[in-house]
C-alpha cells in the first residue's frame, strides 16, 4: 500500500449520546446539520470524507493549513448557527493530526489517523484542537492564536504529543467577565488658552491623543472622540454630559502653548457628586509631552482603582514618535480628518490636506506607527467618496504592513488591516480575525466594532452585528454611524417596523441631521410611507454633502419619480458630475429607474475592472428588480456572500 503525508481531521458531536437515549429523532438532525455543514466546506478546502464514524466523521486534506481553515471555518458556522433561537445547539470538537497515511480503497490508515482520533477529544465543546506537527505548519500563516496545553499522553500511542488549541476569537470575546462593570471616562475637550488661536490643532490632538492612551487600560472603557468633540462648542453641566454619555467620571482640563513651552492643567471629576477626584497643573516643555500624556494616564487609572497590567504600563509609556516636529503634523493630520469638510473646503480638498499632513508627519519620523494607521483607516473611510478602491488600494496595503511591522500590538493598525482585507480584499475570514484581534487589544475601539458590525451584517449574521453596533454606541455614544448602519441592518434583516422604529428615534435624538433625515425617508419609502418620504428628502436637495443630494434623487427614484436620478445619471455619462461616483452606484441608479440591463451591465463591469463593491449594499431594496437574475445571483456568490434570496416589497413600494 502506497503512503502519503496528509492532514486528517477527525470530528464528534459533543453529547449525542445522551441526546441520542432521549431525542433521536433530533440528534439524527445534528448528523445531518454536520454534514450540511461540513459538505461545501470540503470543496472549498481540497479536502474529502473518508467515512462516517458514529456521531463524528474522519476527513482527510493535502496540507495541514487546509486543514485548520477548514476546522475553524466549520467551527465559526456552527457558531452562527446556534447563535440563531429556538434551534438545538450543534456543539463539535475537532482534532487535527499531520502525518504519513497508507491508503485502502477510499479508506485511510496508519498512526496519523490513531493519533488525530486522540487529539479530538481534547478539545473543548465548540473547540480546535492540533498535534505539534500541525502548529509547525501552520502558526505563522493564519491569523489566529494558539495555547500550548503540553504534552499530552494518547492512548495506544507510545510517546506523548505536543497539543495545541486554537484560540478561536469569537469564544474568547464572549466569555462572561467577572466582577462589576468597568469604570467609564469621558475625555472632555481641552481648551486651547495660547496666546496664538491657531494652536488649537494642538489642544485637540492632545484631547484625542489622551483618549487613545487611556484606551490601553482594558479595565477601563474610554468614549470616543467623536461623542465629546461636541461639548467643545456647546459645553454642558458635568452631571448632564454624565447622563449623555453614560460615563462615571470626566478628564476635563486646558492647554497653553507657547513655543515649545507648554502648561497644561487637567482635572478628574466625579459625576456624580461632582468632587474632584484628582487635579494637576504640568508645566513641561513639548519635548515632555509623551512622558506628561503616559503620567496623566497612570493618575487617571489610580484615581480610579484600575490596576494596569505591566504590558499596559508599557504601553502608556511607549513615545510613539522620536520627532516633535511629526507628532505636530500628526495631530494637525488628526484634527482635520474629524472636521466637517464642506464647512471648509469639497471632500476632495478634505482629503488631500489630511494626507498631506499624515504624510509630512510619516516623512519626519519613518518609523512613526500611528501616523501610518491614521491615514490608512482615514483613507479606507472615505474611499467610496473620493476615490476608486483601485486607486486607493494600493497605498493603504503600504501603510498597514508599515504599521503593524512597527508596531504589531496596535489596535488601529488591525482595525485598518481588517478593512483592507475587508473592503478591499473581500476575505472575510482574515478581515473577522483582525477586527476581532483589535478589539481584544482596545475594548473602547468603536471604529473596530463599526467595521466588525458592517462586515457581520453583510454576512448575514444580524444578531452579532446588533451586539456590535451596540457596543460602538457605547464607545460612541453621540456618533451617528453605528446608530444609522443599525437601523439600515435592521431593515436588511426584514423587520421593517422595527427599522422605522430605530430611524425615527435617530430623528428625534438629532433633528438637525440630514443624514438621520434621509435614513428616515428611506425607512418611510419602504414601508410605502410615501409622502412623509417625500417630504423628509425635500431639505436634502440643497445639502452641502452631494452623497446627500444624491440620496434625495435616489428615494425618490425608488418612488417612482425618477427625474433627478436620470438627470444624475445623464451628467455622468457625459462626464459632467463634479465627483467620483462609482460603477457600483450608478448601476444602483439604473436599477432604480428600471434599466435592468445596463444596471447588470455595470455591476458586471464593476466586478470585472471597477471597485467590486457590491458586496456593500447587495441585500438593499434598490436592487430587488434584479436579485434574483442569474448574472445577479452569479455576483454575489462569486464573492462568498451568502445566497440572494427574494424579498417581499413592501406596499407602495416600486415593483
Amino acid at each position: 500500500m502506497a503512503r502519503r503525508l496528509a492532514a486528517i481531521v477527525f470530528t464528534d458531536i459533543a453529547g449525542y449520546t445522551a441526546m441520542g437515549q432521549t431525542d433521536e429523532a433530533g440528534a439524527l438532525r445534528l448528523l445531518q446539520e454536520q454534514q450540511r455543514l461540513v459538505r461545501p466546506l470540503l470543496e472549498a478546502h481540497r479536502g474529502r470524507q473518508v467515512k462516517t464514524m458514529g456521531d463524528g466523521l474522519l476527513l482527510e486534506f493535502p496540507n495541514a493549513l487546509d486543514a485548520v481553515e477548514c476546522g475553524v471555518e466549520l467551527q465559526r458556522r456552527a457558531h452562527e448557527r446556534n447563535g440563531r433561537e429556538g434551534i438545538q445547539p450543534l456543539r463539535m470538537r475537532i482534532g487535527i493530526h499531520l502525518g504519513d497515511v497508507q491508503r485502502r480503497g477510499t479508506d485511510i490508515l496508519g498512526d496519523a489517523v490513531n493519533i488525530a482520533s486522540r487529539v479530538e477529544p481534547l478539545a473543548e465543546p465548540g473547540g480546535v484542537c492540533l498535534s505539534a506537527q500541525v502548529f509547525d505548519q501552520v502558526h505563522n500563516k493564519v491569523p489566529y492564536q494558539f495555547q500550548k496545553l503540553g504534552p499530552k499522553a494518547l492512548k495506544g500511542i507510545r510517546e506523548s504529543v505536543d497539543i495545541y488549541r486554537v484560540v478561536l476569537p469569537w469564544a474568547e470575546m464572549e466569555a462572561a467577565p467577572d466582577g462589576p462593570a468597568p469604570p467609564r471616562l469621558a475625555v472632555l475637550p481641552l481648551s486651547n488658552i495660547s496666546p496664538d488661536p491657531k494652536d488649537e490643532y494642538f489642544a485637540d490632538g492632545l484631547t484625542e491623543e489622551l483618549i487613545s492612551v487611556l484606551s490601553q487600560a482594558r479595565g477601563l472603557r474610554v468614549i470616543a472622540r467623536t461623542s465629546v468633540m461636541p461639548y467643545k462648542s456647546a459645553p454642558k453641566p458635568i452631571p448632564q454630559i454624565g447622563v449623555e454619555l453614560g460615563v462615571d467620571s470626566v478628564l476635563e482640563g486646558s492647554v497653553r502653548k507657547m513655543g515649545d513651552q507648554l502648561r497644561i492643567t487637567v482635572q478628574l471629576i466625579d459625576v456624580r457628586t461632582q468632587e474632584h477626584r484628582w487635579a494637576k497643573t504640568y508645566d513641561r516643555t513639548l519635548e515632555d509631552v509623551f512622558a506628561l500624556q503616559a503620567e496623566i494616564a497612570e493618575q487617571t487609572a489610580g484615581a480610579l482603582k484600575v490596576e494596569l497590567l505591566r504590558s499596559e504600563r508599557e504601553a502608556i509609556r511607549e513615545r510613539p514618535t522620536t520627532s516633535v516636529t511629526a507628532y505636530e503634523f500628526y495631530l494637525r493630520g488628526i484634527r482635520e480628518s474629524q472636521q466637517e469638510y464642506w464647512k471648509g473646503h469639497s471632500l476632495k480638498e478634505h482629503v488631500e490636506q489630511v494626507t498631506k499632513f499624515f504624510e509630512r508627519a510619516i516623512r519626519e519620523d519613518p518609523d512613526f506607527s500611528a501616523a501610518y494607521s491614521c491615514l490608512a483607516n482615514f483613507l479606507l473611510g472615505m474611499m467610496s467618496g473620493v476615490l476608486p478602491e483601485r486607486t486607493v488600494g494600493p497605498r493603504v496595503r503600504e501603510l498597514v504592513a508599515k504599521a503593524l511591522e512597527l508596531n504589531p500590538n496596535s489596535s488601529d493598525a488591525h482595525t485598518a488591516q481588517g478593512n483592507l482585507a475587508f473592503q478591499v480584499d473581500h476575505d472575510w475570514t482574515r478581515a473577522e480575525a483582525d477586527f476581532q484581534q483589535a478589539i481584544a487589544l482596545n475594548p473602547s475601539n468603536a471604529a473596530a466594532r463599526f467595521w466588525y458590525g458592517f462586515l457581520l451584517q453583510i454576512l448575514q449574521r444580524y444578531t452579532e452585528a446588533k451586539k456590535q453596533y451596540l457596543a460602538a454606541t457605547e464607545s460612541d455614544p453621540l456618533w451617528l454611524g453605528a446608530r444609522r448602519n443599525l437601523v439600515w441592518m435592521t431593515m436588511a434583516s426584514n423587520d421593517l417596523a422595527s427599522a422605522v422604529s430605530l430611524a425615527e428615534a435617530l430623528l428625534e435624538r438629532c433633528p438637525d441631521n440630514l443624514v438621520a433625515r434621509g435614513s428616515l425617508a428611506w425607512m418611510y419609502a419602504f414601508a410605502g410611507r410615501r409622502e412623509e418620504a417625500v417630504e423628509l428628502t425635500a431639505p436634502l436637495a440643497a445639502a452641502p454633502d452631494l452623497d446627500l443630494w444624491s440620496n434625495r434623487a435616489a428615494v425618490l427614484a425608488y418612488l417612482g419619480q425618477p427625474q433627478e436620478a436620470r438627470a444624475l445619471l445623464a451628467a455622468w455619462e457625459e462626464g459632467r458630475l463634479s465627483w467620483y461616483l462609482s460603477l457600483l452606484d450608478a448601476a444602483s441608479y439604473y436599477a432604480l429607474v428600471g434599466d435592468k440591463e445596463k444596471a447588470l451591465s455595470l455591476l458586471e463591469r464593476d466586478q470585472a475592472e471597477g471597485d467590486r463593491g457590491l458586496w456593500a449594499p447587495y441585500r438593499m431594496p434598490w436592487f430587488d428588480s434584479i436579485r434574483n437574475d442569474p448574472r445577479f445571483v452569479a455576483m454575489v456568490r462569486a464573492m462568498k456572500l451568502p445566497a440572494t434570496v427574494a424579498r417581499t416589497l413592501p406596499p407602495g413600494a416600486m415593483p
